[in-house]
């Protein structure tokens, strides 16, 4: 008996644990959610809130979730705060972890990106910090500005950093080191890449793997531009502007496709890979969808969004380009999917449940979020059946399974 509970206790943590990671807008960045069985119509009152958590400083940063834990951001004065919920909205425990932006619209605005044992937490000042995931030991940390002689911009940083494999994606915006690979365990440089010399647009990064030279593709100042994974090296760029240089927007890839939308009347365009994804082309360009930092959604040959300047919802025909349909029923806003259905987060404060139709505007269900403070732009997560909306200093748990 004594020789079979050994087995059994040296068998449990590799059988009944598996390490989970979490990063900005889901597994592919891309806001799709893997979720099956959730409901399809809500009350008219909302779906029911199965607690809230007050008192975290401001934020316009999403959740992150994994291992059994929530991981957010917040600010206290001027320090960048981290705290850790269980899955019940019980504080376990919050920690100091270094200064934070205060200039304008203050607030943590970075994800933390939970990752093989780590946190990974950056500020608008430029800096990540690269914590133990059990004890919050800080193992490394690393300044955009003083050690790579990079550049802040005028909201402050805002990147989520990418991780693909061992290296970790930084975007300084320097005329040298415009984007940095360092290894995720121990913050050396692996590589420093010119790229486009100019300075980071507010864009966190996605990776594309199916092409014969591997990439990742970001926004900068005026321009989508992609880098080889293992080298740094500049692949291609392709012009995006608009009228404030304004790119928060991560690219979604489907493909061979990639689709990036940016707001202040900068719309939106398809970009085609070629030549194994060394190069690239312009499919189509969409003026007036020009979504300012709430992403979008492709489902299946459509893409949703709102606008911008433009205060309309659309839906756009993936292969052509054409606007299928645009209504002003939810107006600007950020938006994420799971399990057939958009749910989509307005600047007003609805959160709103879509049906995606390509024929019609098919809004099931709304509810008005009344708690929290400030504007309404952290974009949702969807885990385990629970819908976690962030906003301002109050994070709400809805259950939608």
């Amino acid at each position: 008996m004594r020789k079979y509970l050994l087995i059994i206790a040296i068998l449990f943590p590799v059988v009944g644990y598996a390490q989970k990671n979490s990063q900005w807008r889901g597994e592919n960045r891309d806001g799709v959610y893997n979720e099956k069985g959730l409901l399809k119509v809500w009350p008219a009152s909302g779906p029911q809130l199965l607690w809230k958590f007050d008192g975290m400083g401001n934020s316009y940063a999403s959740t992150a979730i994994a291992n059994g834990k929530i991981y957010l951001t917040g600010i206290d004065g001027d320090k960048l705060m981290l705290y850790v919920l269980n899955l019940n909205g019980t504080l376990i425990t919050k920690k100091e972890i270094g200064k934070e932006w205060t200039e304008n619209h203050v607030g943590t605005r970075c994800t933390v990106v939970v990752n093989d044992g780590k946190l990974y937490i950056g500020n608008s000042l430029g800096q990540l910090f690269c914590l133990d995931e059990a004890t919050l030991n800080v193992i490394w940390k690393k300044d955009m500005l003083s050690d790579f002689d990079g550049k802040n911009i005028m909201w402050g940083m805002t990147e989520s950093p990418l991780i693909v494999g061992d290296k970790i994606f930084l975007t300084p915006g320097g005329s040298k080191n415009n984007m940095v690979a360092l290894n995720k365990n121990t913050g050396a440089l692996i590589w420093s890449s010119t790229g486009t010399g100019t300075t980071s647009s507010y864009c966190s990064p996605i990776y594309i793997s199916d092409q014969s030279v591997p990439m990742v593709v970001t926004a900068m100042l005026q321009e989508i531009v992609a880098l080889n994974v293992d080298t740094g090296e500049k692949l291609w760029s392709h012009p995006q502007t608009n009228q404030r240089n304004i790119h928060p927007n991560s690219p979604i890839y489907s493909d061979g496709m990639i689709f990036s939308v940016t707001g202040y009347r900068g719309g939106a365009v398809l970009l085609r890979l070629k030549d194994g994804g060394k190069a690239v082309e312009q499919v189509w360009k969409h003026n007036e969808m020009d979504n300012q930092m709430g992403g979008a959604i492709m489902v299946g040959d459509y893409i949703y969004a709102s606008g911008h300047n433009s205060q309309n919802w659309f839906c756009v025909d993936r292969k052509t380009g054409a606007t299928k349909y645009k209504v002003s029923d939810i107006g600007p806003a950020n938006v994420i999917f799971a399990d057939g259905m958009l749910y989509v987060y307005s600047e007003k404060g609805d959160m709103c449940l879509v049906k995606p139709n390509p024929d019609k505007f098919e809004l099931v269900s709304k509810f008005k979020v009344t708690l929290g403070t400030g504007e309404h732009w952290a974009h949702p997560v969807i885990h385990e059946g629970v819908l976690y909306l962030r906003h301002g200093d109050t994070l709400m748990a809805y259950k939608i399974k």
